[in-house]
């Protein structure tokens, strides 16, 4: 039996009616898979897989991930692999949370991962986890006009919270308190004390704090909770029949309660739990009873939507009209007082050289989507300073929190910044993985002649302009009138050689 996803807002994706979708949430408790089929402008869900990893048991403080843990990884992710070998890559997202953030190199878990995907995998950050987190919950439980919403989702590496009206978020918070996390901090020896749990929940209602006043001001018309932890919770209070399913301020005391009547996590018995969930229960509750503290809460409902679901919303969006990033980035040149003008001629420059490359240089519609935002925010970096500009627009790009981008997205519109001009730094595509190397770079020689070709700022078309590409060689044939009438850009041409190889790419220009 499937089930039906409504779509509660019309989209244009580039679907054809029955094509597969597949979402997969590499969490830091357990892996989710979710399998769709696009069908009369509708989701339906053909297939569900759930394994218990617990991959946040085995990060050692040190940003290292125990073997054990990283077996387990590897070989949910084959079998994961093996379902999803049949559907078509681009219909086919899947993103690391808090674990895979928290490593001190990633890619060392990534590489193997991605092999036994058979996929690429996208990490992101604590925001962007809540912002999908948001949009599963959404379109599972379709919003009342004029109603804002709290959403909680207690991961096992961190908690998100977030306030939305409709499908939009409001406000978006990720704290480092997931039901893993908190059990291994303040339970690490197995044994459980009153004393021991009061303490823990003034130490994580603390973190709370630093937005609760924020969020009560806010406010919200009804609070509901994400993914297992919360489930899990609400099962017990039904089990205990102290609610039908829902967590409320009087409920919650009482399986605290029951759930410290055990001294040792081994030994904890609660109505309704389950063996797999029992020995991170205890930290799970904890969060739980610090946010319903912080934030003044008398009921959660239980959302049957999570991560998994607002990541096949999302892609949905991305292949239509309403793709989050293009939102982002209008967004950051308004508040970054981006010269707009600028900008629109530089992409169309860099997209005009785009299509006379593509084929050659084996680029696609994702790099033609980069080039373009890049080219849009290359001067983002001004409003703190003209010297090395490009500099701090990297910095920026790289560590801000950009609404529906992973953090390779990022780190690629990072690395086309700041190689836009001057020196290729040797460094400036250290973050990426090895996969998205090359077409990096390749998009990177285009926008530094897209912006080399508007130096002058002017609105002044560009007449001829052909560029040919080999595998590592780029030539350039510009039209000798319009060059003999602009000897800036006759010197900008000519000293260009000499830094595009820090790319990998020799360059030549011509004058026809």
């Amino acid at each position: 039996m499937t089930e039906t996803l409504s779509l509660a807002e019309p989209t244009a994706p580039p679907l054809d009616d029955g094509d597969m979708l597949a979402a997969i949430d590499i969490g830091s408790n357990s892996f989710h898979m979710v399998v769709a089929r696009y069908t009369l402008g509708q989701l339906r869900i053909v297939d569900r897989l759930r394994e218990t990893v617990r991959m946040a048991e085995g990060l050692d403080g040190r940003g290292g991930l125990a073997a054990d843990e990283r077996q387990r990884a590897l070989e949910c992710l084959a079998r994961f692999g093996q379902r999803i070998r049949d559907i078509p890559p681009q219909h086919v997202r899947a993103l690391a949370t808090n674990t895979v953030r928290s490593l001190a190199s990633p890619q060392a878990f990534l590489v193997p991962a991605e092999t036994a995907l058979g996929h690429s995998i996208e990490v992101i950050s604590g925001r962007e986890e809540a912002r999908l987190i948001y949009l599963g919950v959404a379109h599972a439980q379709p919003p009342k006009a004029g109603h804002r919403r709290l959403v909680i989702d207690i991961g096992g590496g961190s908690t998100e919270c977030i306030i939305g009206a409709g499908f939009d978020t409001l406000e978006r918070e990720s704290l480092q308190a997931g039901c893993i996390a908190t059990t291994r901090r303040f339970f690490g020896n197995g044994k459980l004390t009153r004393k021991k749990w009061r303490d823990a929940v003034i130490e994580v209602s603390a973190e709370f704090q630093q937005f609760a006043n924020t969020y009560r001001e806010l406010g919200w018309n009804e609070a509901l909770g994400a993914s297992g932890t919360n489930k899990a919770i609400g099962d017990i209070c039904a089990a205990m029949k102290l609610t039908k399913g829902a967590v409320t301020a009087e409920a919650l005391p009482q399986v605290r309660d029951r759930l410290l009547q055990a001294d040792r996590i081994d030994a904890i018995e609660l109505p309704g739990l389950s063996n797999d969930r029992r020995p991170i229960i205890a930290g799970g509750v904890l969060v739980l009873e610090a946010a319903f503290s912080a934030l003044g809460l008398q009921r959660m409902m239980v959302s049957k939507g999570a991560m998994r679901e607002g990541i096949l919303y999302d892609m949905l969006g991305r292949g239509g009209d309403n793709d989050p990033r293009d939102l982002s980035v209008a967004a950051m040149m308004q508040r970054y007082g981006i010269d707009e003008a600028q900008a629109a001629r530089v992409e169309a420059t860099a997209m005009r050289l785009f299509q006379q490359v593509r084929e050659a240089w084996g680029l696609d519609d994702d790099d033609a989507l980069m080039l373009g935002w890049a080219a849009r925010l290359h001067e983002i970096g001004l409003v703190i300073a003209h010297s090395q500009y490009h500099v701090h627009g990297a910095y920026l790009l790289e560590h801000s929190d950009i609404s529906g981008f992973s953090r390779q997205e990022q780190q690629v519109l990072s690395s086309l910044v700041r190689t836009h001009r001057r020196g290729v730094s040797k460094s400036a595509f250290d973050a990426l993985p090895d996969r998205l190397l090359s077409s990096a770079k390749r998009k990177a020689a285009l926008l530094r002649l897209a912006v080399l070709l508007h130096r002058s700022r002017s609105a002044e078309p560009i007449p001829h302009l052909e560029l040919k590409a080999g595998d590592d060689r780029l030539d350039l044939v510009v039209g000798k009138r319009w060059v003999d009438a602009h000897p800036l850009l006759r010197s900008d041409l000519l000293g260009e050689p000499d830094d595009m190889p820090g790319l990998g790419i020799t360059f030549k220009p011509f004058v026809a």
